[in-house]
């Protein structure tokens, strides 16, 4: 039972199955294969259930039925095709292109060339992957759009949120061992005789491109940006607000061909210049030195970390206030420094924290703190100090310890009796087929019979 439970909350949190990012959909050497399902103008693939079915093993989900996936991506997608035919949701068609081309060039910059990208995906050409990443996202908006709209004033009172628990209370699973975190994070600052030293470097790399060096043969030897360096330093199709401001800034207020001075940005020093420019889109070429800190300056970080962390322990700032402060992960340092957990809570299941951290916590009890330790995110070197706000051991999911969680799942199962009521009430006018390889399927809709009426 607690199998067809979790099948049934993903269904009511269905948004999840379109929020994977297009890296992750777009897998190397995946094609994409037959026709599971057409819905009125919207069509299924089979590559879709299996999709799906992966990511329902990867959550736990036992006993994964081929059918019930293929049924709730059949309901998704008549979501999907009653949004676009609703006037009071927005046609972003053109944004959404525009989206697709800019996600197109960030896979495009992962690779040495636009061949062997195209090889890699197994895709004929730009324009057919192109319209695949389109798809993904046009699904994703517009499912994420009709669902709100049929749900927005969907609630659940205290009342029902025990009765739900007292009904499904046998079936809830049991609660990993969890804890709630806060830490304080910093960047260590660069030295001011390294900074210009990476400035000096660029200089001189500028002059030998003006002394007859070409821009790409200077940035495939210097630029440490992995994605764009093979190219010759080259990201095309790039459109206004992508770049980070400093970049984009220095890029637009130079003419075609010309080189920029050394510009600062949160990744390093740049040179750039610009290839072009039309309407929304520009192209240019950067040579990047990342401020990747020193030893050095690393335990200067931490040094300033540990001191702060002193004034903590002695009362003199609360570990909130310092939070605030000093830390410069925009994430936490609103929230007074609360990590957030993979459900968007403050709780975090223990099993699921990365292994250097893991290690900075053991032996600590609720209150302690670490010391400051040296951390990477998104591949900059940081460091941290972590304060354990909270341990929760191991329990049985209850009102008095689980009330927010509980909350939820009952909405989630309002918000899903909202959308099976939509859907069955659309059955009989849309268009429904389904490919004869599901004909053993028991549905738990009227798809079949819809399907056979047509």
């Amino acid at each position: 039972m607690i199998n067809k439970l979790k099948i049934t909350f993903l269904f009511g949190i269905f948004v999840l199955m379109f929020s994977t990012n297009v890296t992750a959909q777009l897998k190397k050497g995946q094609l994409i294969d037959g026709i599971a399902a057409v819905i009125g103008d919207e069509i299924v693939l089979e590559s879709d259930v299996e999709e799906q079915m992966n990511y329902g093993k990867q959550q736990g989900v036992a006993n994964v039925d081929k059918c019930e996936f293929l049924e709730n991506l059949i309901n998704n997608k008549l979501l999907v095709y009653e949004a676009k035919r609703d006037t009071l949701i927005e046609n972003r068609s053109a944004a959404l292109k525009e989206g697709a081309n800019a996600k197109y060039q960030q896979l495009l910059s992962q690779f040495p060339d636009e061949k062997t990208m195209l090889a890699a995906y197994k895709f004929r050409n730009g324009y057919e992957m192109k319209n695949v990443i389109e798809k993904i996202d046009t699904d994703q908006y517009y499912g994420q759009a009709k669902y709100q709209r049929i749900t927005e004033k969907a609630d659940v009172t205290p009342n029902e949120v025990t009765d739900f628990y007292n009904m499904f209370k046998t079936q809830l699973p049991e609660i990993k061992d969890e804890v709630s975190l806060g830490q304080i994070m910093m960047y260590p600052k660069l030295t001011e005789a390294h900074k210009e030293d990476l400035i000096k470097r660029l200089k001189k790399v500028k002059q030998d491109i003006l002394g007859g060096e070409t821009f790409e043969s200077q940035a495939r030897i210097y630029s440490e940006d992995p994605g764009s360096a093979p190219n010759g330093g080259l990201m095309k199709n790039i459109y206004k607000g992508q770049m980070v401001k400093p970049f984009e800034a220095a890029a637009l207020n130079l003419q075609e061909g010309e080189i920029s001075d050394p510009v600062e940005s949160e990744f390093g020093y740049h040179i750039i210049q610009l290839v072009k420019k039309s309407g929304k889109m520009y192209e240019a070429r950067h040579i990047l030195l990342m401020a990747t800190p020193t030893d050095e300056e690393v335990a200067t970080a931490k040094k300033k970390l540990d001191s702060i962390r002193t004034l903590i322990a002695d009362g003199k700032i609360s570990f909130k206030d310092a939070a605030f402060r000093f830390s410069d992960d925009k994430r936490t340092k609103f929230n007074g420094g609360l990590v957030p957990g993979a459900d968007g809570s403050s709780k975090i299941e223990r099993e699921s924290i990365p292994g250097v951290i893991t290690y900075e916590l053991a032996g600590l009890k609720k209150g302690d703190i670490t010391t400051a330790f040296e951390d990477d995110e998104n591949k900059r070197k940081v460091v941290k100090i972590i304060k354990i706000e909270d341990e929760i051991p191991t329990h049985k999911i209850t009102l008095e310890t689980d009330y927010d969680r509980i909350k939820q799942m009952a909405l989630n199962k309002k918000k899903n009796e909202m959308i099976e009521k939509f859907v069955n009430s659309k059955l009989p006018t849309t268009f429904i087929s389904i490919d004869g390889r599901y004909d053993s399927c028991s549905f738990k809709g009227n798809w079949k019979k819809e399907s056979l009426k047509k």
